[in-house]
């Protein structure tokens, strides 16, 4: 965007900038097309007003005082011959054609001579090109940018010289040109004008106000866009404990069903036992009490079931508060659980360094060591038995407990790690997507971070840090 703005921007600027030159260079034509037509006219009044001969009070001899261009004014009477052969040539030239004909250009003195055959005298005009130009209504900036010239048979007469070489600016192009013949037949004189362009005049102001205006607009973009995905995250963050709840109820619900299995068939014996006994002649009312009693009993066996349920529905996520924790000891505890299964699968586990004790909820850190685990174990699936290894890295920070858990399986495509963590991502075929957000959500519930990063040479690495825990007050500073 602040490319394509910048270019906008840029092509604007030039445009405005050679339509301005344009306009300029038409009104320079015009004059200098109006100054050709007042020689012609001068001359043909010369011509019209010329006696046989010359004398201090003719007219030509006041004309340069009153047009500062003209450097002479040249008379031949019928008996005396030009100077120049270029002269007769061109007198020659304007008897046949009865108007004004250029005679010379000189281009190294900057001047040129008009002729203009008459009778009895004909007359020339010897013009200066630096003051050609009617500067008090010239319209472009004299010892301007601009070169302006009047070029005819590749001789030119330089009006205005422009820049130098040294401080002429470099483009890519010849930068804004015009080229147009004078308005005069006498003079057909091409002018040539000529602007170099390049980057020291583009609007460089206006190209960093537009970019800075970009990159606020980047920014609150960026910040919204982060905004949102925070959000989002929230959003699912809830879900997952939706999910997570609806999972523990179902995980409660198989358990209360066992656990109701029982006080259930009991109940049912002691019931069908009560009846027998009633049934029987006569009637057994002592055993039939006992066995209505103990019927009564695993009914309220039942109803306590149904009531530690409700308990865990009302309080789902009730975690312990933090206290100090050695990581050690807490990660070789959830481990333990999943010996069988490491044996089983030719799983190496081994733990490296050390760290200080941590604060943390024993119970959540050992949920996330144990499903951390459980995602390695699935990934060594992919690698031979005897390659098969789980590294537990423990260390510490400034003010910072860590604890890594490394496996040694083919790792994840460097695309998937920042999905790691998204509600319902996951590469398995039989995952939900539930595991590693959980334990996000775990850690940050205890002022922790989880991360993920490929390790080395192969595999992939969590590191969670904690706080660290403060170090007990020793007897001795005390006073």
């Amino acid at each position: 965007m602040a490319l394509a703005g910048a270019l906008a921007l840029v092509r604007w600027d030039i445009a405005e900038r050679r339509e301005g030159f344009q306009a300029d260079a038409r009104a320079a034509h015009r004059l200098l097309s109006q100054r050709a037509a007042q020689h012609e006219a001068i001359l043909a009044t010369l011509t019209l007003l010329g006696t046989a001969e010359a004398g201090p009070d003719h007219p030509e001899r006041r004309l340069p005082a009153l047009y500062p261009q003209l450097l002479r004014v040249l008379r031949r009477d019928a008996a005396t011959p030009w100077p120049d052969a270029a002269l007769q040539d061109a007198e020659n030239r304007s008897r046949a054609a009865r108007r004004a004909e250029l005679a010379a250009v000189d281009a190294a003195a900057g001047r040129y001579t008009l002729v203009q055959a008459g009778t009895p005298a004909s007359f020339a005009l010897v013009v200066d090109a630096q003051r050609l130009a009617p500067w008090g209504d010239w319209p472009i900036v004299r010892g301007g940018p601009v070169a302006v010239r009047l070029v005819r048979d590749g001789q030119a007469l330089v009006l205005q010289a422009g820049p130098d070489a040294a401080t002429q600016p470099s483009g890519l192009t010849p930068g804004f040109v015009f080229t147009k013949i004078l308005s005069a037949d006498s003079q057909p004189f091409e002018l040539q004008l000529q602007r170099a362009t390049g980057p020291a005049q583009w609007p460089w102001a206006a190209l960093a106000a537009w970019a800075a205006a970009v990159a606020l607009a980047t920014a609150g973009l960026a910040a919204w866009q982060r905004a949102r995905s925070a959000r989002r995250r929230a959003e699912d963050l809830l879900r997952l404990s939706q999910v997570s709840r609806l999972n523990a109820l179902g995980e409660m619900a198989a358990g209360m069903a066992h656990e109701l299995n029982q006080p259930l068939a009991a109940m049912s014996a002691n019931a069908q036992a009560a009846r027998r006994l009633l049934d029987e002649d006569p009637p057994e009312l002592d055993d039939a009490r006992r066995a209505l009693v103990a019927a009564t009993e695993q009914a309220r066996r039942a109803a306590e079931v149904v009531a530690r349920l409700r308990r865990r529905i009302k309080q789902p996520g009730d975690a312990g508060a933090l206290q100090p924790v050695d990581l050690a000891t807490a990660a070789r505890q959830a481990l333990d659980l999943l010996q069988p299964e490491l044996h089983a699968r030719g799983v190496s586990l081994r733990f490296e360094g050390q760290a200080p004790a941590a604060l943390a909820d024993p119970v959540a850190l050992q949920q996330i060591v144990h499903n951390l685990a459980n995602n390695a174990l699935a990934a060594l699936e992919a690698v031979p038995a005897g390659r098969r290894e789980i590294v537990v890295e423990l260390g510490e920070a400034e003010d910072a407990a860590t604890l890594a858990l490394r496996d040694s399986g083919p790792g994840l495509a460097p695309e998937v790690l920042p999905r790691l963590f998204e509600p319902f991502y996951t590469t398995r075929p039989d995952g939900l997507g539930l595991g590693l957000p959980l334990c996000e959500s775990l850690a940050l519930a205890m002022g922790a971070r989880l991360a993920a990063a490929p390790a080395l040479p192969q595999g992939l690495r969590f590191t969670l840090t904690l706080r660290r825990a403060a170090p007990a007050r020793s007897g001795a500073a005390r006073r």
